[in-house]
């Protein structure tokens, strides 16, 4: 006969059901949080996304898909095509690796809403691995950017004249 337990958490003050010696309240998903440099749009579909990968990781493709596009647009790009504004992307300079990241949320996302070769229910893991890349283009491209940015700043005004004549 299966065991019910409540629990209080002290730390963040919420509750949660137990079945078995298994969290079923709150449902917890594995699944990192969205890099907080992603602008709240792209968050919003980012979390809605992780609230149902376990029960439709389909449907988790398809709004990671989403996010992709409204990343591209974030990145300078117009967001009504994602594959034209990955294009200009690589165009511009995009890594390489992160072009196949972006390329495989596209693909696997379409795949997902389309009929297509990758089947989301037979693996599971596609659709969480997606997550991780989401934050790792973000990372790469407006994380990293935005930090050595700060730090470049920091340097005195004459290293940094002294770095643009060196540069000219």
């Amino acid at each position: 006969m299966p065991r019910e337990k409540i629990a209080f958490c002290t730390h963040c003050n919420n509750f949660s059901i137990w079945l078995d010696e298994k969290m079923i309240y709150p449902e917890t998903t594995g699944i990192q949080p969205p890099n907080t440099d992603l602008e709240q749009d792209i968050i919003n579909d980012y979390s809605e996304a992780a609230t149902i990968v376990n029960k439709s990781p389909r449907g988790a493709a398809a709004l990671l898909r989403l996010a992709i596009q409204k990343l591209c647009k974030q990145l300078g790009e117009s967001g009504k095509n994602i594959n034209s504004d990955i294009a200009s992307l690589v165009q511009k300079g995009l890594p390489p690796t992160i072009q196949k990241a972006l390329d495989i949320v596209r693909v696997v996302g379409n795949d997902a809403v389309h009929p297509g070769q990758i089947d989301l229910k037979d693996n599971q893991e596609i659709a969480h691995k997606l997550f991780e890349l989401i934050n790792l283009i973000a990372h790469v491209m407006i994380t990293q950017p935005k930090e050595i940015a700060a730090l470049y700043d920091t340097l005195p005004d004459d290293k940094k004249d002294a770095i643009i004549t060196r540069d000219t």
